[in-house]
């Protein structure tokens, strides 16, 4: 695609010439008549130059096709002259992905080139989570007077995939709402399990492991211990997507839906190598739905929705959000046995209503909040008092919530969780 258009760039000069080559015979004086003579020959010159060829070739190549969230990738795109005609001045801009922030070097050249030369220019990008595919690159060449340029966008397909590794270390926090399947949430039924939970008299059928030999050979009854059963949850990690949660601590800095969404996939991949059944969805312009589910394939759909799909852009949406639609879609999507692990901010007092209705619905929810509030000025402090307010108050109407300091690893707040005994099962 090529548009040419003048740049006005010598408008008012042949005016100007004229004036001056009046001047110049009306007082007699040569240098001001020669030099309105000159203004005249360049006016002439911009009006009659023709419209430069453009021929380019580009290539771009990039260091890493594949990174990792937080990787340097090194880009380098090569402009070749494949014309005939020399091109004077050559602008050339990159089309980079708004989502990967340049950090060193710059996507932008200008120099000149001659036929069947070729210039270079290379720059580094920080790799984000997601699929980026490259704009096409833009050219805009310019006549050697500057009246005329040329504008071309010329496609040169790259795609960047920067999926991140998954999982946590440490357990995640969910309530005592299950599923009568088999798992690891420990509850208040008596069964098979590892925790010690009563003894009963002994019935026809008990397995022999479970009969209490201790209490046989001292008072002769014969009794069946009683373990807590272990049962699996159905839980939907739900994300905030909202503008309002594209909240960061500075220019330049990861917003809390980027730390939100790695939150996610953590917490995902985490239940479902512990035998849950999860699913996944977003709270924003954006819809995302996983039902609840299980097993090596649904857990590489989970990965691959955060990792590309556009809810969980690291920029936010343009789409116009209905907060009332979205959380009544929502729960009529909720199963009824689900309790829900939402990731979000605490930014708004929306994200706490949302935590306080869901709950009130029997869907018990365990609140992530990656914390994207500072202190360097008094409304950032302001706002980090505002946030506390609300992690305070979430916590008295008995939901539980993880506070995440995201200059530490979520493991970390994980683990403070479950020393103080909040938010577990």
């Amino acid at each position: 695609m090529k548009s040419i258009r003048r740049t006005n760039r010598w408008r008012g000069v042949s005016a100007v010439a004229l004036l001056a080559g009046s001047l110049g015979v009306l007082f007699s004086r040569p240098l001001v008549l020669l030099s309105g003579v000159v203004g005249v020959a360049f006016a002439a010159y911009a009006r009659t130059a023709g419209t430069p060829e453009v021929e380019l070739d580009v290539t771009r190549s990039v260091s890493d096709d594949e990174p990792l969230p937080g990787d340097e990738v090194r880009v380098r795109l090569t402009v070749e002259n494949v014309g005939d005609s020399t091109l004077a001045d050559l602008r050339v801009v990159d089309g980079v992905p708004d989502a990967l922030p340049v950090t060193d070097g710059s996507a932008r050249l200008g120099t000149s080139l001659r036929p069947g030369k070729s210039a270079t220019l290379s720059y580094t990008v920080e790799a984000e989570r997601g699929d980026h595919e490259f704009d096409p690159v833009t050219a805009i060449v310019r006549d050697f007077s500057g009246a005329i340029e040329v504008e071309s966008e010329i496609e040169c397909e790259t795609i960047l995939r920067c999926v991140p590794k998954l999982g946590t270390t440490v357990d995640v926090p969910l309530r005592a709402q299950t599923t009568q399947y088999t798992g690891r949430v420990t509850t208040d039924v008596g069964g098979s399990g590892v925790e010690f939970h009563a003894t009963r008299e002994y019935r026809p059928g008990d397995p022999l492991s479970r009969v209490d030999w201790n209490r046989l050979a001292r008072t002769g009854e014969l009794t069946t211990i009683e373990f807590r059963e272990e049962r699996a949850a159905s839980v939907v990690v739900l994300v905030d997507t909202r503008e309002k949660a594209y909240l960061s601590r500075g220019d330049g800095e990861r917003n809390a839906v980027q730390y939100g969404v790695d939150a996610a996939g953590k917490i995902v991949t985490k239940l479902l190598d512990g035998g849950d059944r999860v699913g996944l969805a977003s709270l924003g312009p954006e819809t995302c739905w996983l039902a609840p589910g299980a097993g090596h394939d649904h857990q590489a759909r989970a990965r691959d929705l955060l990792a590309t799909h556009e809810a969980f852009s690291p920029t936010p949406s343009e789409e116009m959000f209905y907060p009332t639609t979205r959380l009544k879609q929502l729960r009529k999507r909720l199963p009824a046995s689900s309790q829900v692990v939402f990731v979000t901010p605490l930014c708004d007092d929306f994200g706490p209503e949302v935590a306080r209705r869901l709950d009130a619905e029997d869907h018990l929810v365990t609140v992530v909040s990656p914390d994207p509030t500072a202190t360097a000025t008094a409304g950032q402090r302001f706002a980090r008092t505002q946030r506390k307010h609300r992690v305070s108050e979430l916590r008295e109407a008995g939901v539980h919530v993880v506070d995440w300091d995201t200059d530490e690893m979520l493991g970390v707040a994980l683990a403070r969780m479950a020393r103080v005994g909040g938010g577990f099962a």
